[in-house]
């Protein structure tokens, strides 16, 4: 836990903004999750819908038959047993039914395979069939009912029912039965398979838009129509529609037909797949930016905390700097004051020794001063025609004293031609010259001589501290 602690005071910025960024990436990726299980589900809904719309189209056109059946077909076992029949051409041509090529009646009363009989809308009578492919589909049909009513077995059920085994005669059929459940005879009609195809289906396909896509544009959805043998019957095949087609059954009659549907460029799937990209998009740019400010943020903490803390070294190497002049002040004044200086000499000495250092702490008052006036931009300077011999050389005399007490020697190589008179603040090169110096003292190492050159170049002058020292590390030299 102390190692802990240790490294997590050592990287504190670093510590916070993997606080910080692991949340948001934890965000990201929910986010992408939570989107990718939207887009499939928006696609599942669709298809969804798709699929019940093709239910209820199909539902549509079951309606349809069964109720046509259910009126037209239901025939009172009466009119069989009772040799009516003939009434029930009055009932059809009253109430004609939509849809229909053909109605028929097959009385198994009167004959024991059956007295087949088909309604003539021209003559609005019963007729016995010739012998064509329409009559041998019904006889077919009617077959099961013909052998149920021959041996007088009872039927188990009497709703309409569906024989497609000729698809080019589609009949429903509706078993009539007596009291004891015994058939007596079959009502049917052959189905228009032209009607189912250009009216009803039609119909059916626009009957359903509106309440299953009220925000679909016109042309948005594809449907299309394939009969049994595969054969586009209805629709076109289009090329832009590039989402899977959904596809369904026909109930009850035209049971091989299928019905298809697709979506045209407003395919949700695709906008889903748009609506992802957006979002992730946008949560990956705010992510970005959010990122960033942290980033600013850490770095703005980060440099603040490290002038904080080369204001306390600044500090810390002050008080060290203003403790060694003021130590030498004070024990060169108590060397005074106890009546230790017995010669004018040595009194002269303290007493420049004391000068000296005074200097120096005003300098370094001084440093304090400006460091506080440019960190807010107010530090000015006076400029004034001045000599930089006359500068550097008092400049050079006032640390003469502290140079001696450290063992070194200054020689000062002040060029034989005339410098030419400078526009400068003249405290501000003395004490630049100063600073320089006092590097040089700090940082020499064995060696005890610092050079200072005034030197003319062109129309201005160059001064220059040359030491012996350490000198500045290169990665250090850019600073």
């Amino acid at each position: 836990m102390p190692r802990v602690t240790t490294f997590l005071k050592r990287h504190t910025l670093a510590a916070g903004f993997v606080a910080v960024l692991t949340p948001l990436l934890v965000l990201l990726v929910m986010q992408f999750v939570w989107l990718q299980r939207l887009e499939r589900a928006t696609a599942l809904a669709h298809r969804a819908t798709l699929s019940n719309y093709l239910e209820a189209v199909g539902t549509e056109i079951q309606y349809f038959y069964r109720s046509n059946a259910e009126r037209a077909l239901n025939i009172p076992a009466t009119y069989f047993t009772h040799g009516r029949l003939g009434e029930v051409a009055s009932l059809w041509e009253k109430k004609p039914v939509q849809g229909v090529r053909r109605l028929f009646l097959v009385d198994y009363t009167r004959e024991r395979f059956g007295k087949f009989q088909v309604y003539n809308p021209v003559t609005r009578a019963l007729e016995s069939p010739p012998a064509s492919d329409e009559a041998l589909a019904i006889i077919v049909a009617c077959t099961p009912w013909q052998i149920m009513s021959y041996r007088g077995a009872a039927a188990k059920t009497t709703s309409p029912s569906v024989d497609e085994r000729n698809p080019d005669y589609r009949i429903v059929l509706n078993p009539i039965t007596d009291d004891a459940s015994r058939v007596v005879g079959v009502a049917g009609m052959i189905l228009d398979e032209d009607y189912f195809q250009r009216t009803l289906l039609p119909a059916a396909l626009r009957k359903g838009l509106p309440g299953f896509f009220p925000d679909a544009h016109a042309g948005d959805l594809v449907p299309t129509v394939r009969s049994a043998r595969g054969e586009l019957a209805f629709g076109t095949l289009d090329a832009d529609a590039d989402t899977e087609e959904v596809t369904a059954r026909v109930p009850f009659v035209f049971s091989d037909w299928t019905i298809g549907l697709r979506s045209r460029r407003s395919a949700p799937e695709r906008w889903a797949r748009a609506s992802f990209a957006f979002n992730m998009t946008l949560s990956i740019l705010l992510a970005a930016a959010l990122t960033g400010g942290i980033i600013l943020a850490l770095r703005a903490a980060d440099r603040a905390m490290r002038l904080s803390q080369m204001k306390s070294d600044f500090v810390s190497n002050v008080s060290h700097e203003l403790r060694t002049p003021l130590a030498s002040i004070r024990v060169f004044a108590e060397l005074l004051g106890l009546g230790r200086a017995t010669s004018p000499e040595k009194v002269r000495e303290y007493g420049d020794t004391i000068e000296a250092e005074s200097r120096r702490l005003s300098r370094l008052i001084d440093n304090i001063l400006d460091f506080s006036r440019i960190e807010p931009g107010r530090k000015t300077y006076r400029f004034a025609e001045a000599d930089l011999r006359e500068v550097v050389g008092s400049t050079v005399q006032s640390f003469e004293v502290h140079l001696r007490s450290n063992g070194f020697r200054i020689l000062v190589d002040d060029a034989a031609y005339a410098l030419p008179p400078a526009m400068i603040d003249a405290d501000a090169i003395g004490q630049a010259v100063h600073n320089l110096l006092d590097n040089a003292v700090k940082y020499s190492g064995d060696s005890r001589e610092v050079l200072v050159r005034l030197a003319r170049e062109g129309d201005g002058a160059q001064i220059a501290v040359q030491d012996r020292g350490i000198g500045i590390a290169a990665e250090e030299q850019d600073k």
